[in-house]
């Protein structure tokens, strides 16, 4: 039977108590044990493990760093900290935070890009009477999936499964069969490849190239991009509370250490 009491004097803990506290299952609450996710866990001679608040204040830390960080940073913070690594674990969030700001400015960089492009509609006219970058020079004349592949910087099986997607549309060559890309196609493939850059999932794809080519209006763009600009805000602020939640583990963790060792000198002195 597990007591009510770890060795430290702390309150024990059982698995259902910690599955409770977090709303997973008592398994994975194993599993996080057994990964190095939550702090050593030690066992009663009969087995069963000595849970306590430390490890619900671990679990917690952890599915928050989840969420805002994903599963595999949180994981490989988590064991940095239980390894006494503190400087790799706050490396990993430094690398998670810049990879976010990279992320934002890709995003802006992609709206511009994809303003310019937008313009070159016919009958578009600019956003907000925003000056829009130099655009590339459409192609003279049609040209094959090697010659857009190589235009817009993609391999030419991007360009095939884009097709597959219903995002492009090119003409077929009679007698051949081979594809064919004109200018309107050649511009929805740029299109494409930014937004895919941006990491927008193809099917969310789908409407931002309808609005464009149906009314050369750029509000389903001005769309698709405020709902990744929300997302990255959502992480961001995830991020923010992982962090916070990490800060005042580690500073526990430290303390405990601390007064371990100032035991075990204690002892050594006697």
């Amino acid at each position: 039977m597990t007591p009510r009491t770890t060795p430290g004097g702390a309150k024990a803990l059982r698995p259902v108590d910690l599955a409770r506290m977090a709303g997973v299952s008592t398994q994975l609450v194993r599993d996080y044990a057994d990964a190095g996710i939550l702090p050593p866990t030690p066992r009663t001679p009969s087995g069963y493990r000595r849970f306590a608040p430390v490890h619900g204040r671990a679990l917690l830390a952890y599915r928050a760093l989840a969420r805002g960080f994903g599963p595999e940073t949180a994981r490989a913070v988590m064991r940095a900290v239980h390894a006494g690594d503190v400087p790799e674990a706050l490396t990993l969030i430094d690398a998670a935070h810049a990879e976010l700001h990279a992320l934002r400015e890709a995003l802006r960089a992609t709206g511009a890009a994809l303003e310019a492009v937008a313009s070159e509609e016919p009958g578009a006219s600019r956003a907000h009477g925003a000056s829009a970058a130099p655009a590339a020079p459409p192609p003279r004349a049609p040209l094959t999936v090697g010659e857009v592949a190589a235009r817009v910087g993609v391999r030419a099986s991007a360009l095939r499964v884009w097709e597959s997607a219903g995002l492009l549309a090119p003409a077929r060559e009679r007698g051949t069969g081979y594809r064919s890309y004109g200018v309107a196609v050649v511009r929805d493939a740029r299109k494409i490849t930014m937004l895919r850059q941006a990491g927008y999932p193809l099917p969310t794809i789908r409407p931002v190239l309808d609005g464009l080519r149906e009314t050369g209006s750029s509000e389903a763009l001005r769309a698709a991009l405020a709902q990744r600009q929300t997302e990255l805000t959502r992480r961001s602020r995830a991020m923010l509370e992982g962090a916070g939640l990490l800060h005042g583990y580690v500073a526990e963790v430290g303390e405990a250490a601390e007064a371990a060792e100032g035991d075990a000198g204690a002892v050594a002195g006697t």
